[in-house]
């Protein structure tokens, strides 16, 4: 199955089974606050979707991400392909990355499993890619090992995991946007943005709600989503 992001200009290829990426994917990478010339790593880049989108609206950067699926690594980059974006995708396990990923980056991103606890699905690569059995705390100490000093770490996560995240993040250098299915609504996803090494005060910050009272997209959520945008994460004050 193809779908296509930010107006055609990323072709992702997924699944027809198992996990797919969608719109957390399309604001994760709308987060990032990239620049040409910086290095960027996706952990557990599924089909690529983030990454190819934050090639989109940031070019120039060096893109790379790591998925252990083989499968899905391929064809991750078959995507970039398709979409002629330079990113490279590599098969592996971020708690065991290869000497060649041990190494600091600009910016990194991830759209960790999303569920601790309950029943798994019973396809197995849906279940590792919603189920984190635990590991959300590595997925996040990961996340700020592979950021350079000064970089940014930038994560999509289900709100009610927010507490359980900032135990595992630092104390200070983080902002907080939520996203609210639409106004007056209950956040139902949180972005996290640390920046390594920074003194600054948590932030939490103004949020995005992404529907209105008709169901349609809000402006704001439809620039980012449809024309690529970014997602002000006020990474200045950081």
């Amino acid at each position: 199955m193809t779908e296509t992001f930010l107006e055609g200009r990323v072709k992702a290829r997924q699944p027809e089974s198992g996990f797919r990426s969608g719109t957390d994917a399309v604001l994760l990478a709308a987060a990032v606050p990239a620049k040409a010339g910086e290095t960027v790593l996706e952990l557990g880049a599924g089909a690529g979707t983030a990454s190819l989108c934050l090639a989109v609206r940031v070019p120039g950067l060096a893109v790379t991400g790591v998925e252990i699926d083989p499968a899905l690594a391929a064809l991750a980059q078959q995507n970039a392909a398709s979409s002629a974006l330079e990113a490279s995708f590599a098969a592996a396990d971020i708690f065991a990355l290869p000497p060649a990923l041990k190494r600091d980056f600009d910016q990194v991103l991830a759209n960790p499993p999303f569920h601790g606890e309950g029943a798994a699905p019973p396809d197995p690569a849906r279940a590792r890619a919603l189920m984190d059995e635990g590991s959300l705390p590595q997925w996040l100490s990961i996340g700020l090992q592979r950021t350079v000093s000064g970089g940014f770490f930038t994560v999509i996560l289900r709100a009610d995991r927010l507490a359980e995240a900032l135990a595992s993040l630092p104390v200070r250098g983080v902002n907080i946007m939520p996203l609210w299915p639409r106004a007056g609504m209950a956040a139902k996803r949180v972005i996290l943005q640390a920046r390594k090494g920074s003194r600054a005060p948590v932030g939490l910050l103004s949020g995005l709600a992404l529907h209105d009272t008709e169901g349609r997209y809000t402006p704001e959520a439809d620039a980012i989503l449809r024309d690529g945008a970014s997602l002000a994460m006020d990474s200045g004050r950081l």
